[in-house]
């Protein structure tokens, strides 16, 4: 009886060696497995009544977005003067909003796997926006593949984000809507 346990102890064993994915192979049918990496894109265009206040950006067809995949937008909201009097620019997560003598306005988007869309939402009339709220506004959008975030990415700092991609300023692709 020992000797039988022994024999399917050690059969188990080789079975779950020989399913390890250690080795870069999928297992499913022998070849190599995808290499998923995420995009950062920024996206620069204007609201206005024209086009109901928002904004779309549909992802490239060489980008393959998952509903698992998390997409991050952040708006230029500023930029400040740095000690080399080169402009740093101030990056903020939407939604983002703002107190204005009018009212509430708030930069929102929301995502499916084809396209993220930009939107402004307020409780007063969009169109007593001033042209700085609503011309030529820069978004950046960051795909990531729900394997690169494990709960220690800061999503609020855009430099985190952009780590975990190995993205750096140059390697951002830029798109005008």
């Amino acid at each position: 009886m020992k000797k039988i346990t022994l024999v399917v102890a050690a059969i188990f064993a080789i079975v779950l060696t020989a399913c390890s994915g250690s080795d870069g192979i999928d297992g499913v049918d022998g070849l190599d497995g995808v290499n998923i990496t995420g995009s950062i894109y920024e996206v620069t265009g204007t609201f206005s009544d024209d086009n109901n206040y928002e904004l779309t950006f549909e992802f490239p067809n060489t980008v393959e977005v998952f509903e698992s995949d998390v997409v991050l937008v952040y708006i230029l909201w500023e930029q400040v003067d740095g000690t080399d009097g080169q402009p740093i620019d101030v990056w903020r997560l939407m939604p983002q909003t703002r107190l204005l003598d009018q009212g509430t306005l708030i930069y929102n988007y929301d995502h499916t796997f084809v396209d993220a869309r930009f939107f402004l939402e307020s409780d007063f009339d969009l169109g007593t926006l001033s042209t700085a709220d609503t011309a030529n506004q820069t978004f950046r959008v960051a795909i990531l593949p729900a394997e690169a975030v494990n709960g220690k990415l800061d999503t609020g700092n855009i430099n985190d984000v952009m780590g975990i991609l190995d993205t750096k300023e140059e390697n951002i692709i830029h798109v005008s809507l």
